[in-house]
């Protein structure tokens, strides 16, 4: 366990951080479970639950920190090619762990998060699918930020899935129009996206861990205006405060010198 003194320099730390500008909106790739398993000489699936321990950490101190978005990427839909005994291990970690961040007095319901499972969850097991749906539920009334779970995900299936429902809603409307004259914009397609859907704000900043530069299909939509990106070469279940400071220090630098106001 942490000390006390170790608590209260992250306690200042996050209020001076806090006291500047803070991004509404920051997204995880949450790379290298595996790697840091395989460097302890550990199983892969202990890896995995590493790194779901810290999802609560770095999502604890972005809620101290005042974002009030955060997106990971948790499963992707090519995931599925994994050996099975890993995609199993996911499945399991999945079932068992989110009901647990979402219960009474657990994180979520502490800062008041509303959870959004974002991805093609119909190809996860019935059971999986069960207990996304009631995770969304226990968290549907909170308000105060959002966490969302991109799982199973990418984002070309997210974009098509987009263009499709913006044409399906063209073809469903009160009024139908010929296919020549149904338009589709970046506004209408944006307005279909599993984000916006879920009411998240637009993209500040965008974090790779693992040494890894590369988005991997992940907010290739959402990321490609104005969004901050940052590659950090610590495996995923060892990012923590120390590693935040001087991306949200380089958010800061960039908004004061753009003259840019922002609103929390």
């Amino acid at each position: 366990m942490a000390s006390r003194l170790t608590i209260t320099i992250r306690n200042l730390l996050l209020s001076v951080l806090a006291a500047g500008p803070i991004p509404k909106h920051v997204a995880f790739v949450m790379d290298g479970n595996r790697r840091y398993a395989r460097s302890r000489r550990l199983e892969v699936k202990e890896g995995h639950w590493e790194g779901f321990n810290a999802l609560k950490r770095v999502l604890e101190i972005c809620l101290r920190l005042g974002i009030k978005c955060v997106t990971t990427y948790a499963f992707s839909i090519e995931n599925f090619k994994r050996p099975k005994e890993e995609v199993d291990a996911l499945m399991e970690l999945a079932e068992q762990k989110l009901l647990e961040l979402c219960q009474k007095g657990s994180l979520l319901d502490e800062h008041g998060v509303r959870l959004n499972v974002l991805g093609r969850t119909e190809l996860f097991p019935q059971s999986l699918q069960n207990v996304i749906k009631q995770a969304e539920e226990m968290t549907r009334h909170n308000d105060r930020a959002i966490l969302n779970l991109c799982m199973p995900y990418t984002s070309r299936d997210e974009i098509s899935t987009a263009v499709e429902k913006t044409v399906q809603q063209a073809l469903d409307s009160e009024y139908p129009v010929q296919w020549y004259v149904c338009e589709i914009t970046e506004k209408t397609i944006e307005a279909n996206l599993s984000t916006s859907l879920a009411g998240s704000p637009p993209l500040d900043i965008l974090i790779r861990t693992s040494g890894v530069r590369r988005l991997s299909d992940f907010l290739l939509w959402q990321c490609c205006e104005d969004t901050q990106l940052h590659f950090t070469s610590t495996y995923w279940p060892d990012f923590g405060l120390f590693d935040f400071v001087p991306i949200i220090l380089d958010y800061q630098a960039k908004v004061w010198k753009n003259g840019q106001v922002s609103v929390s």
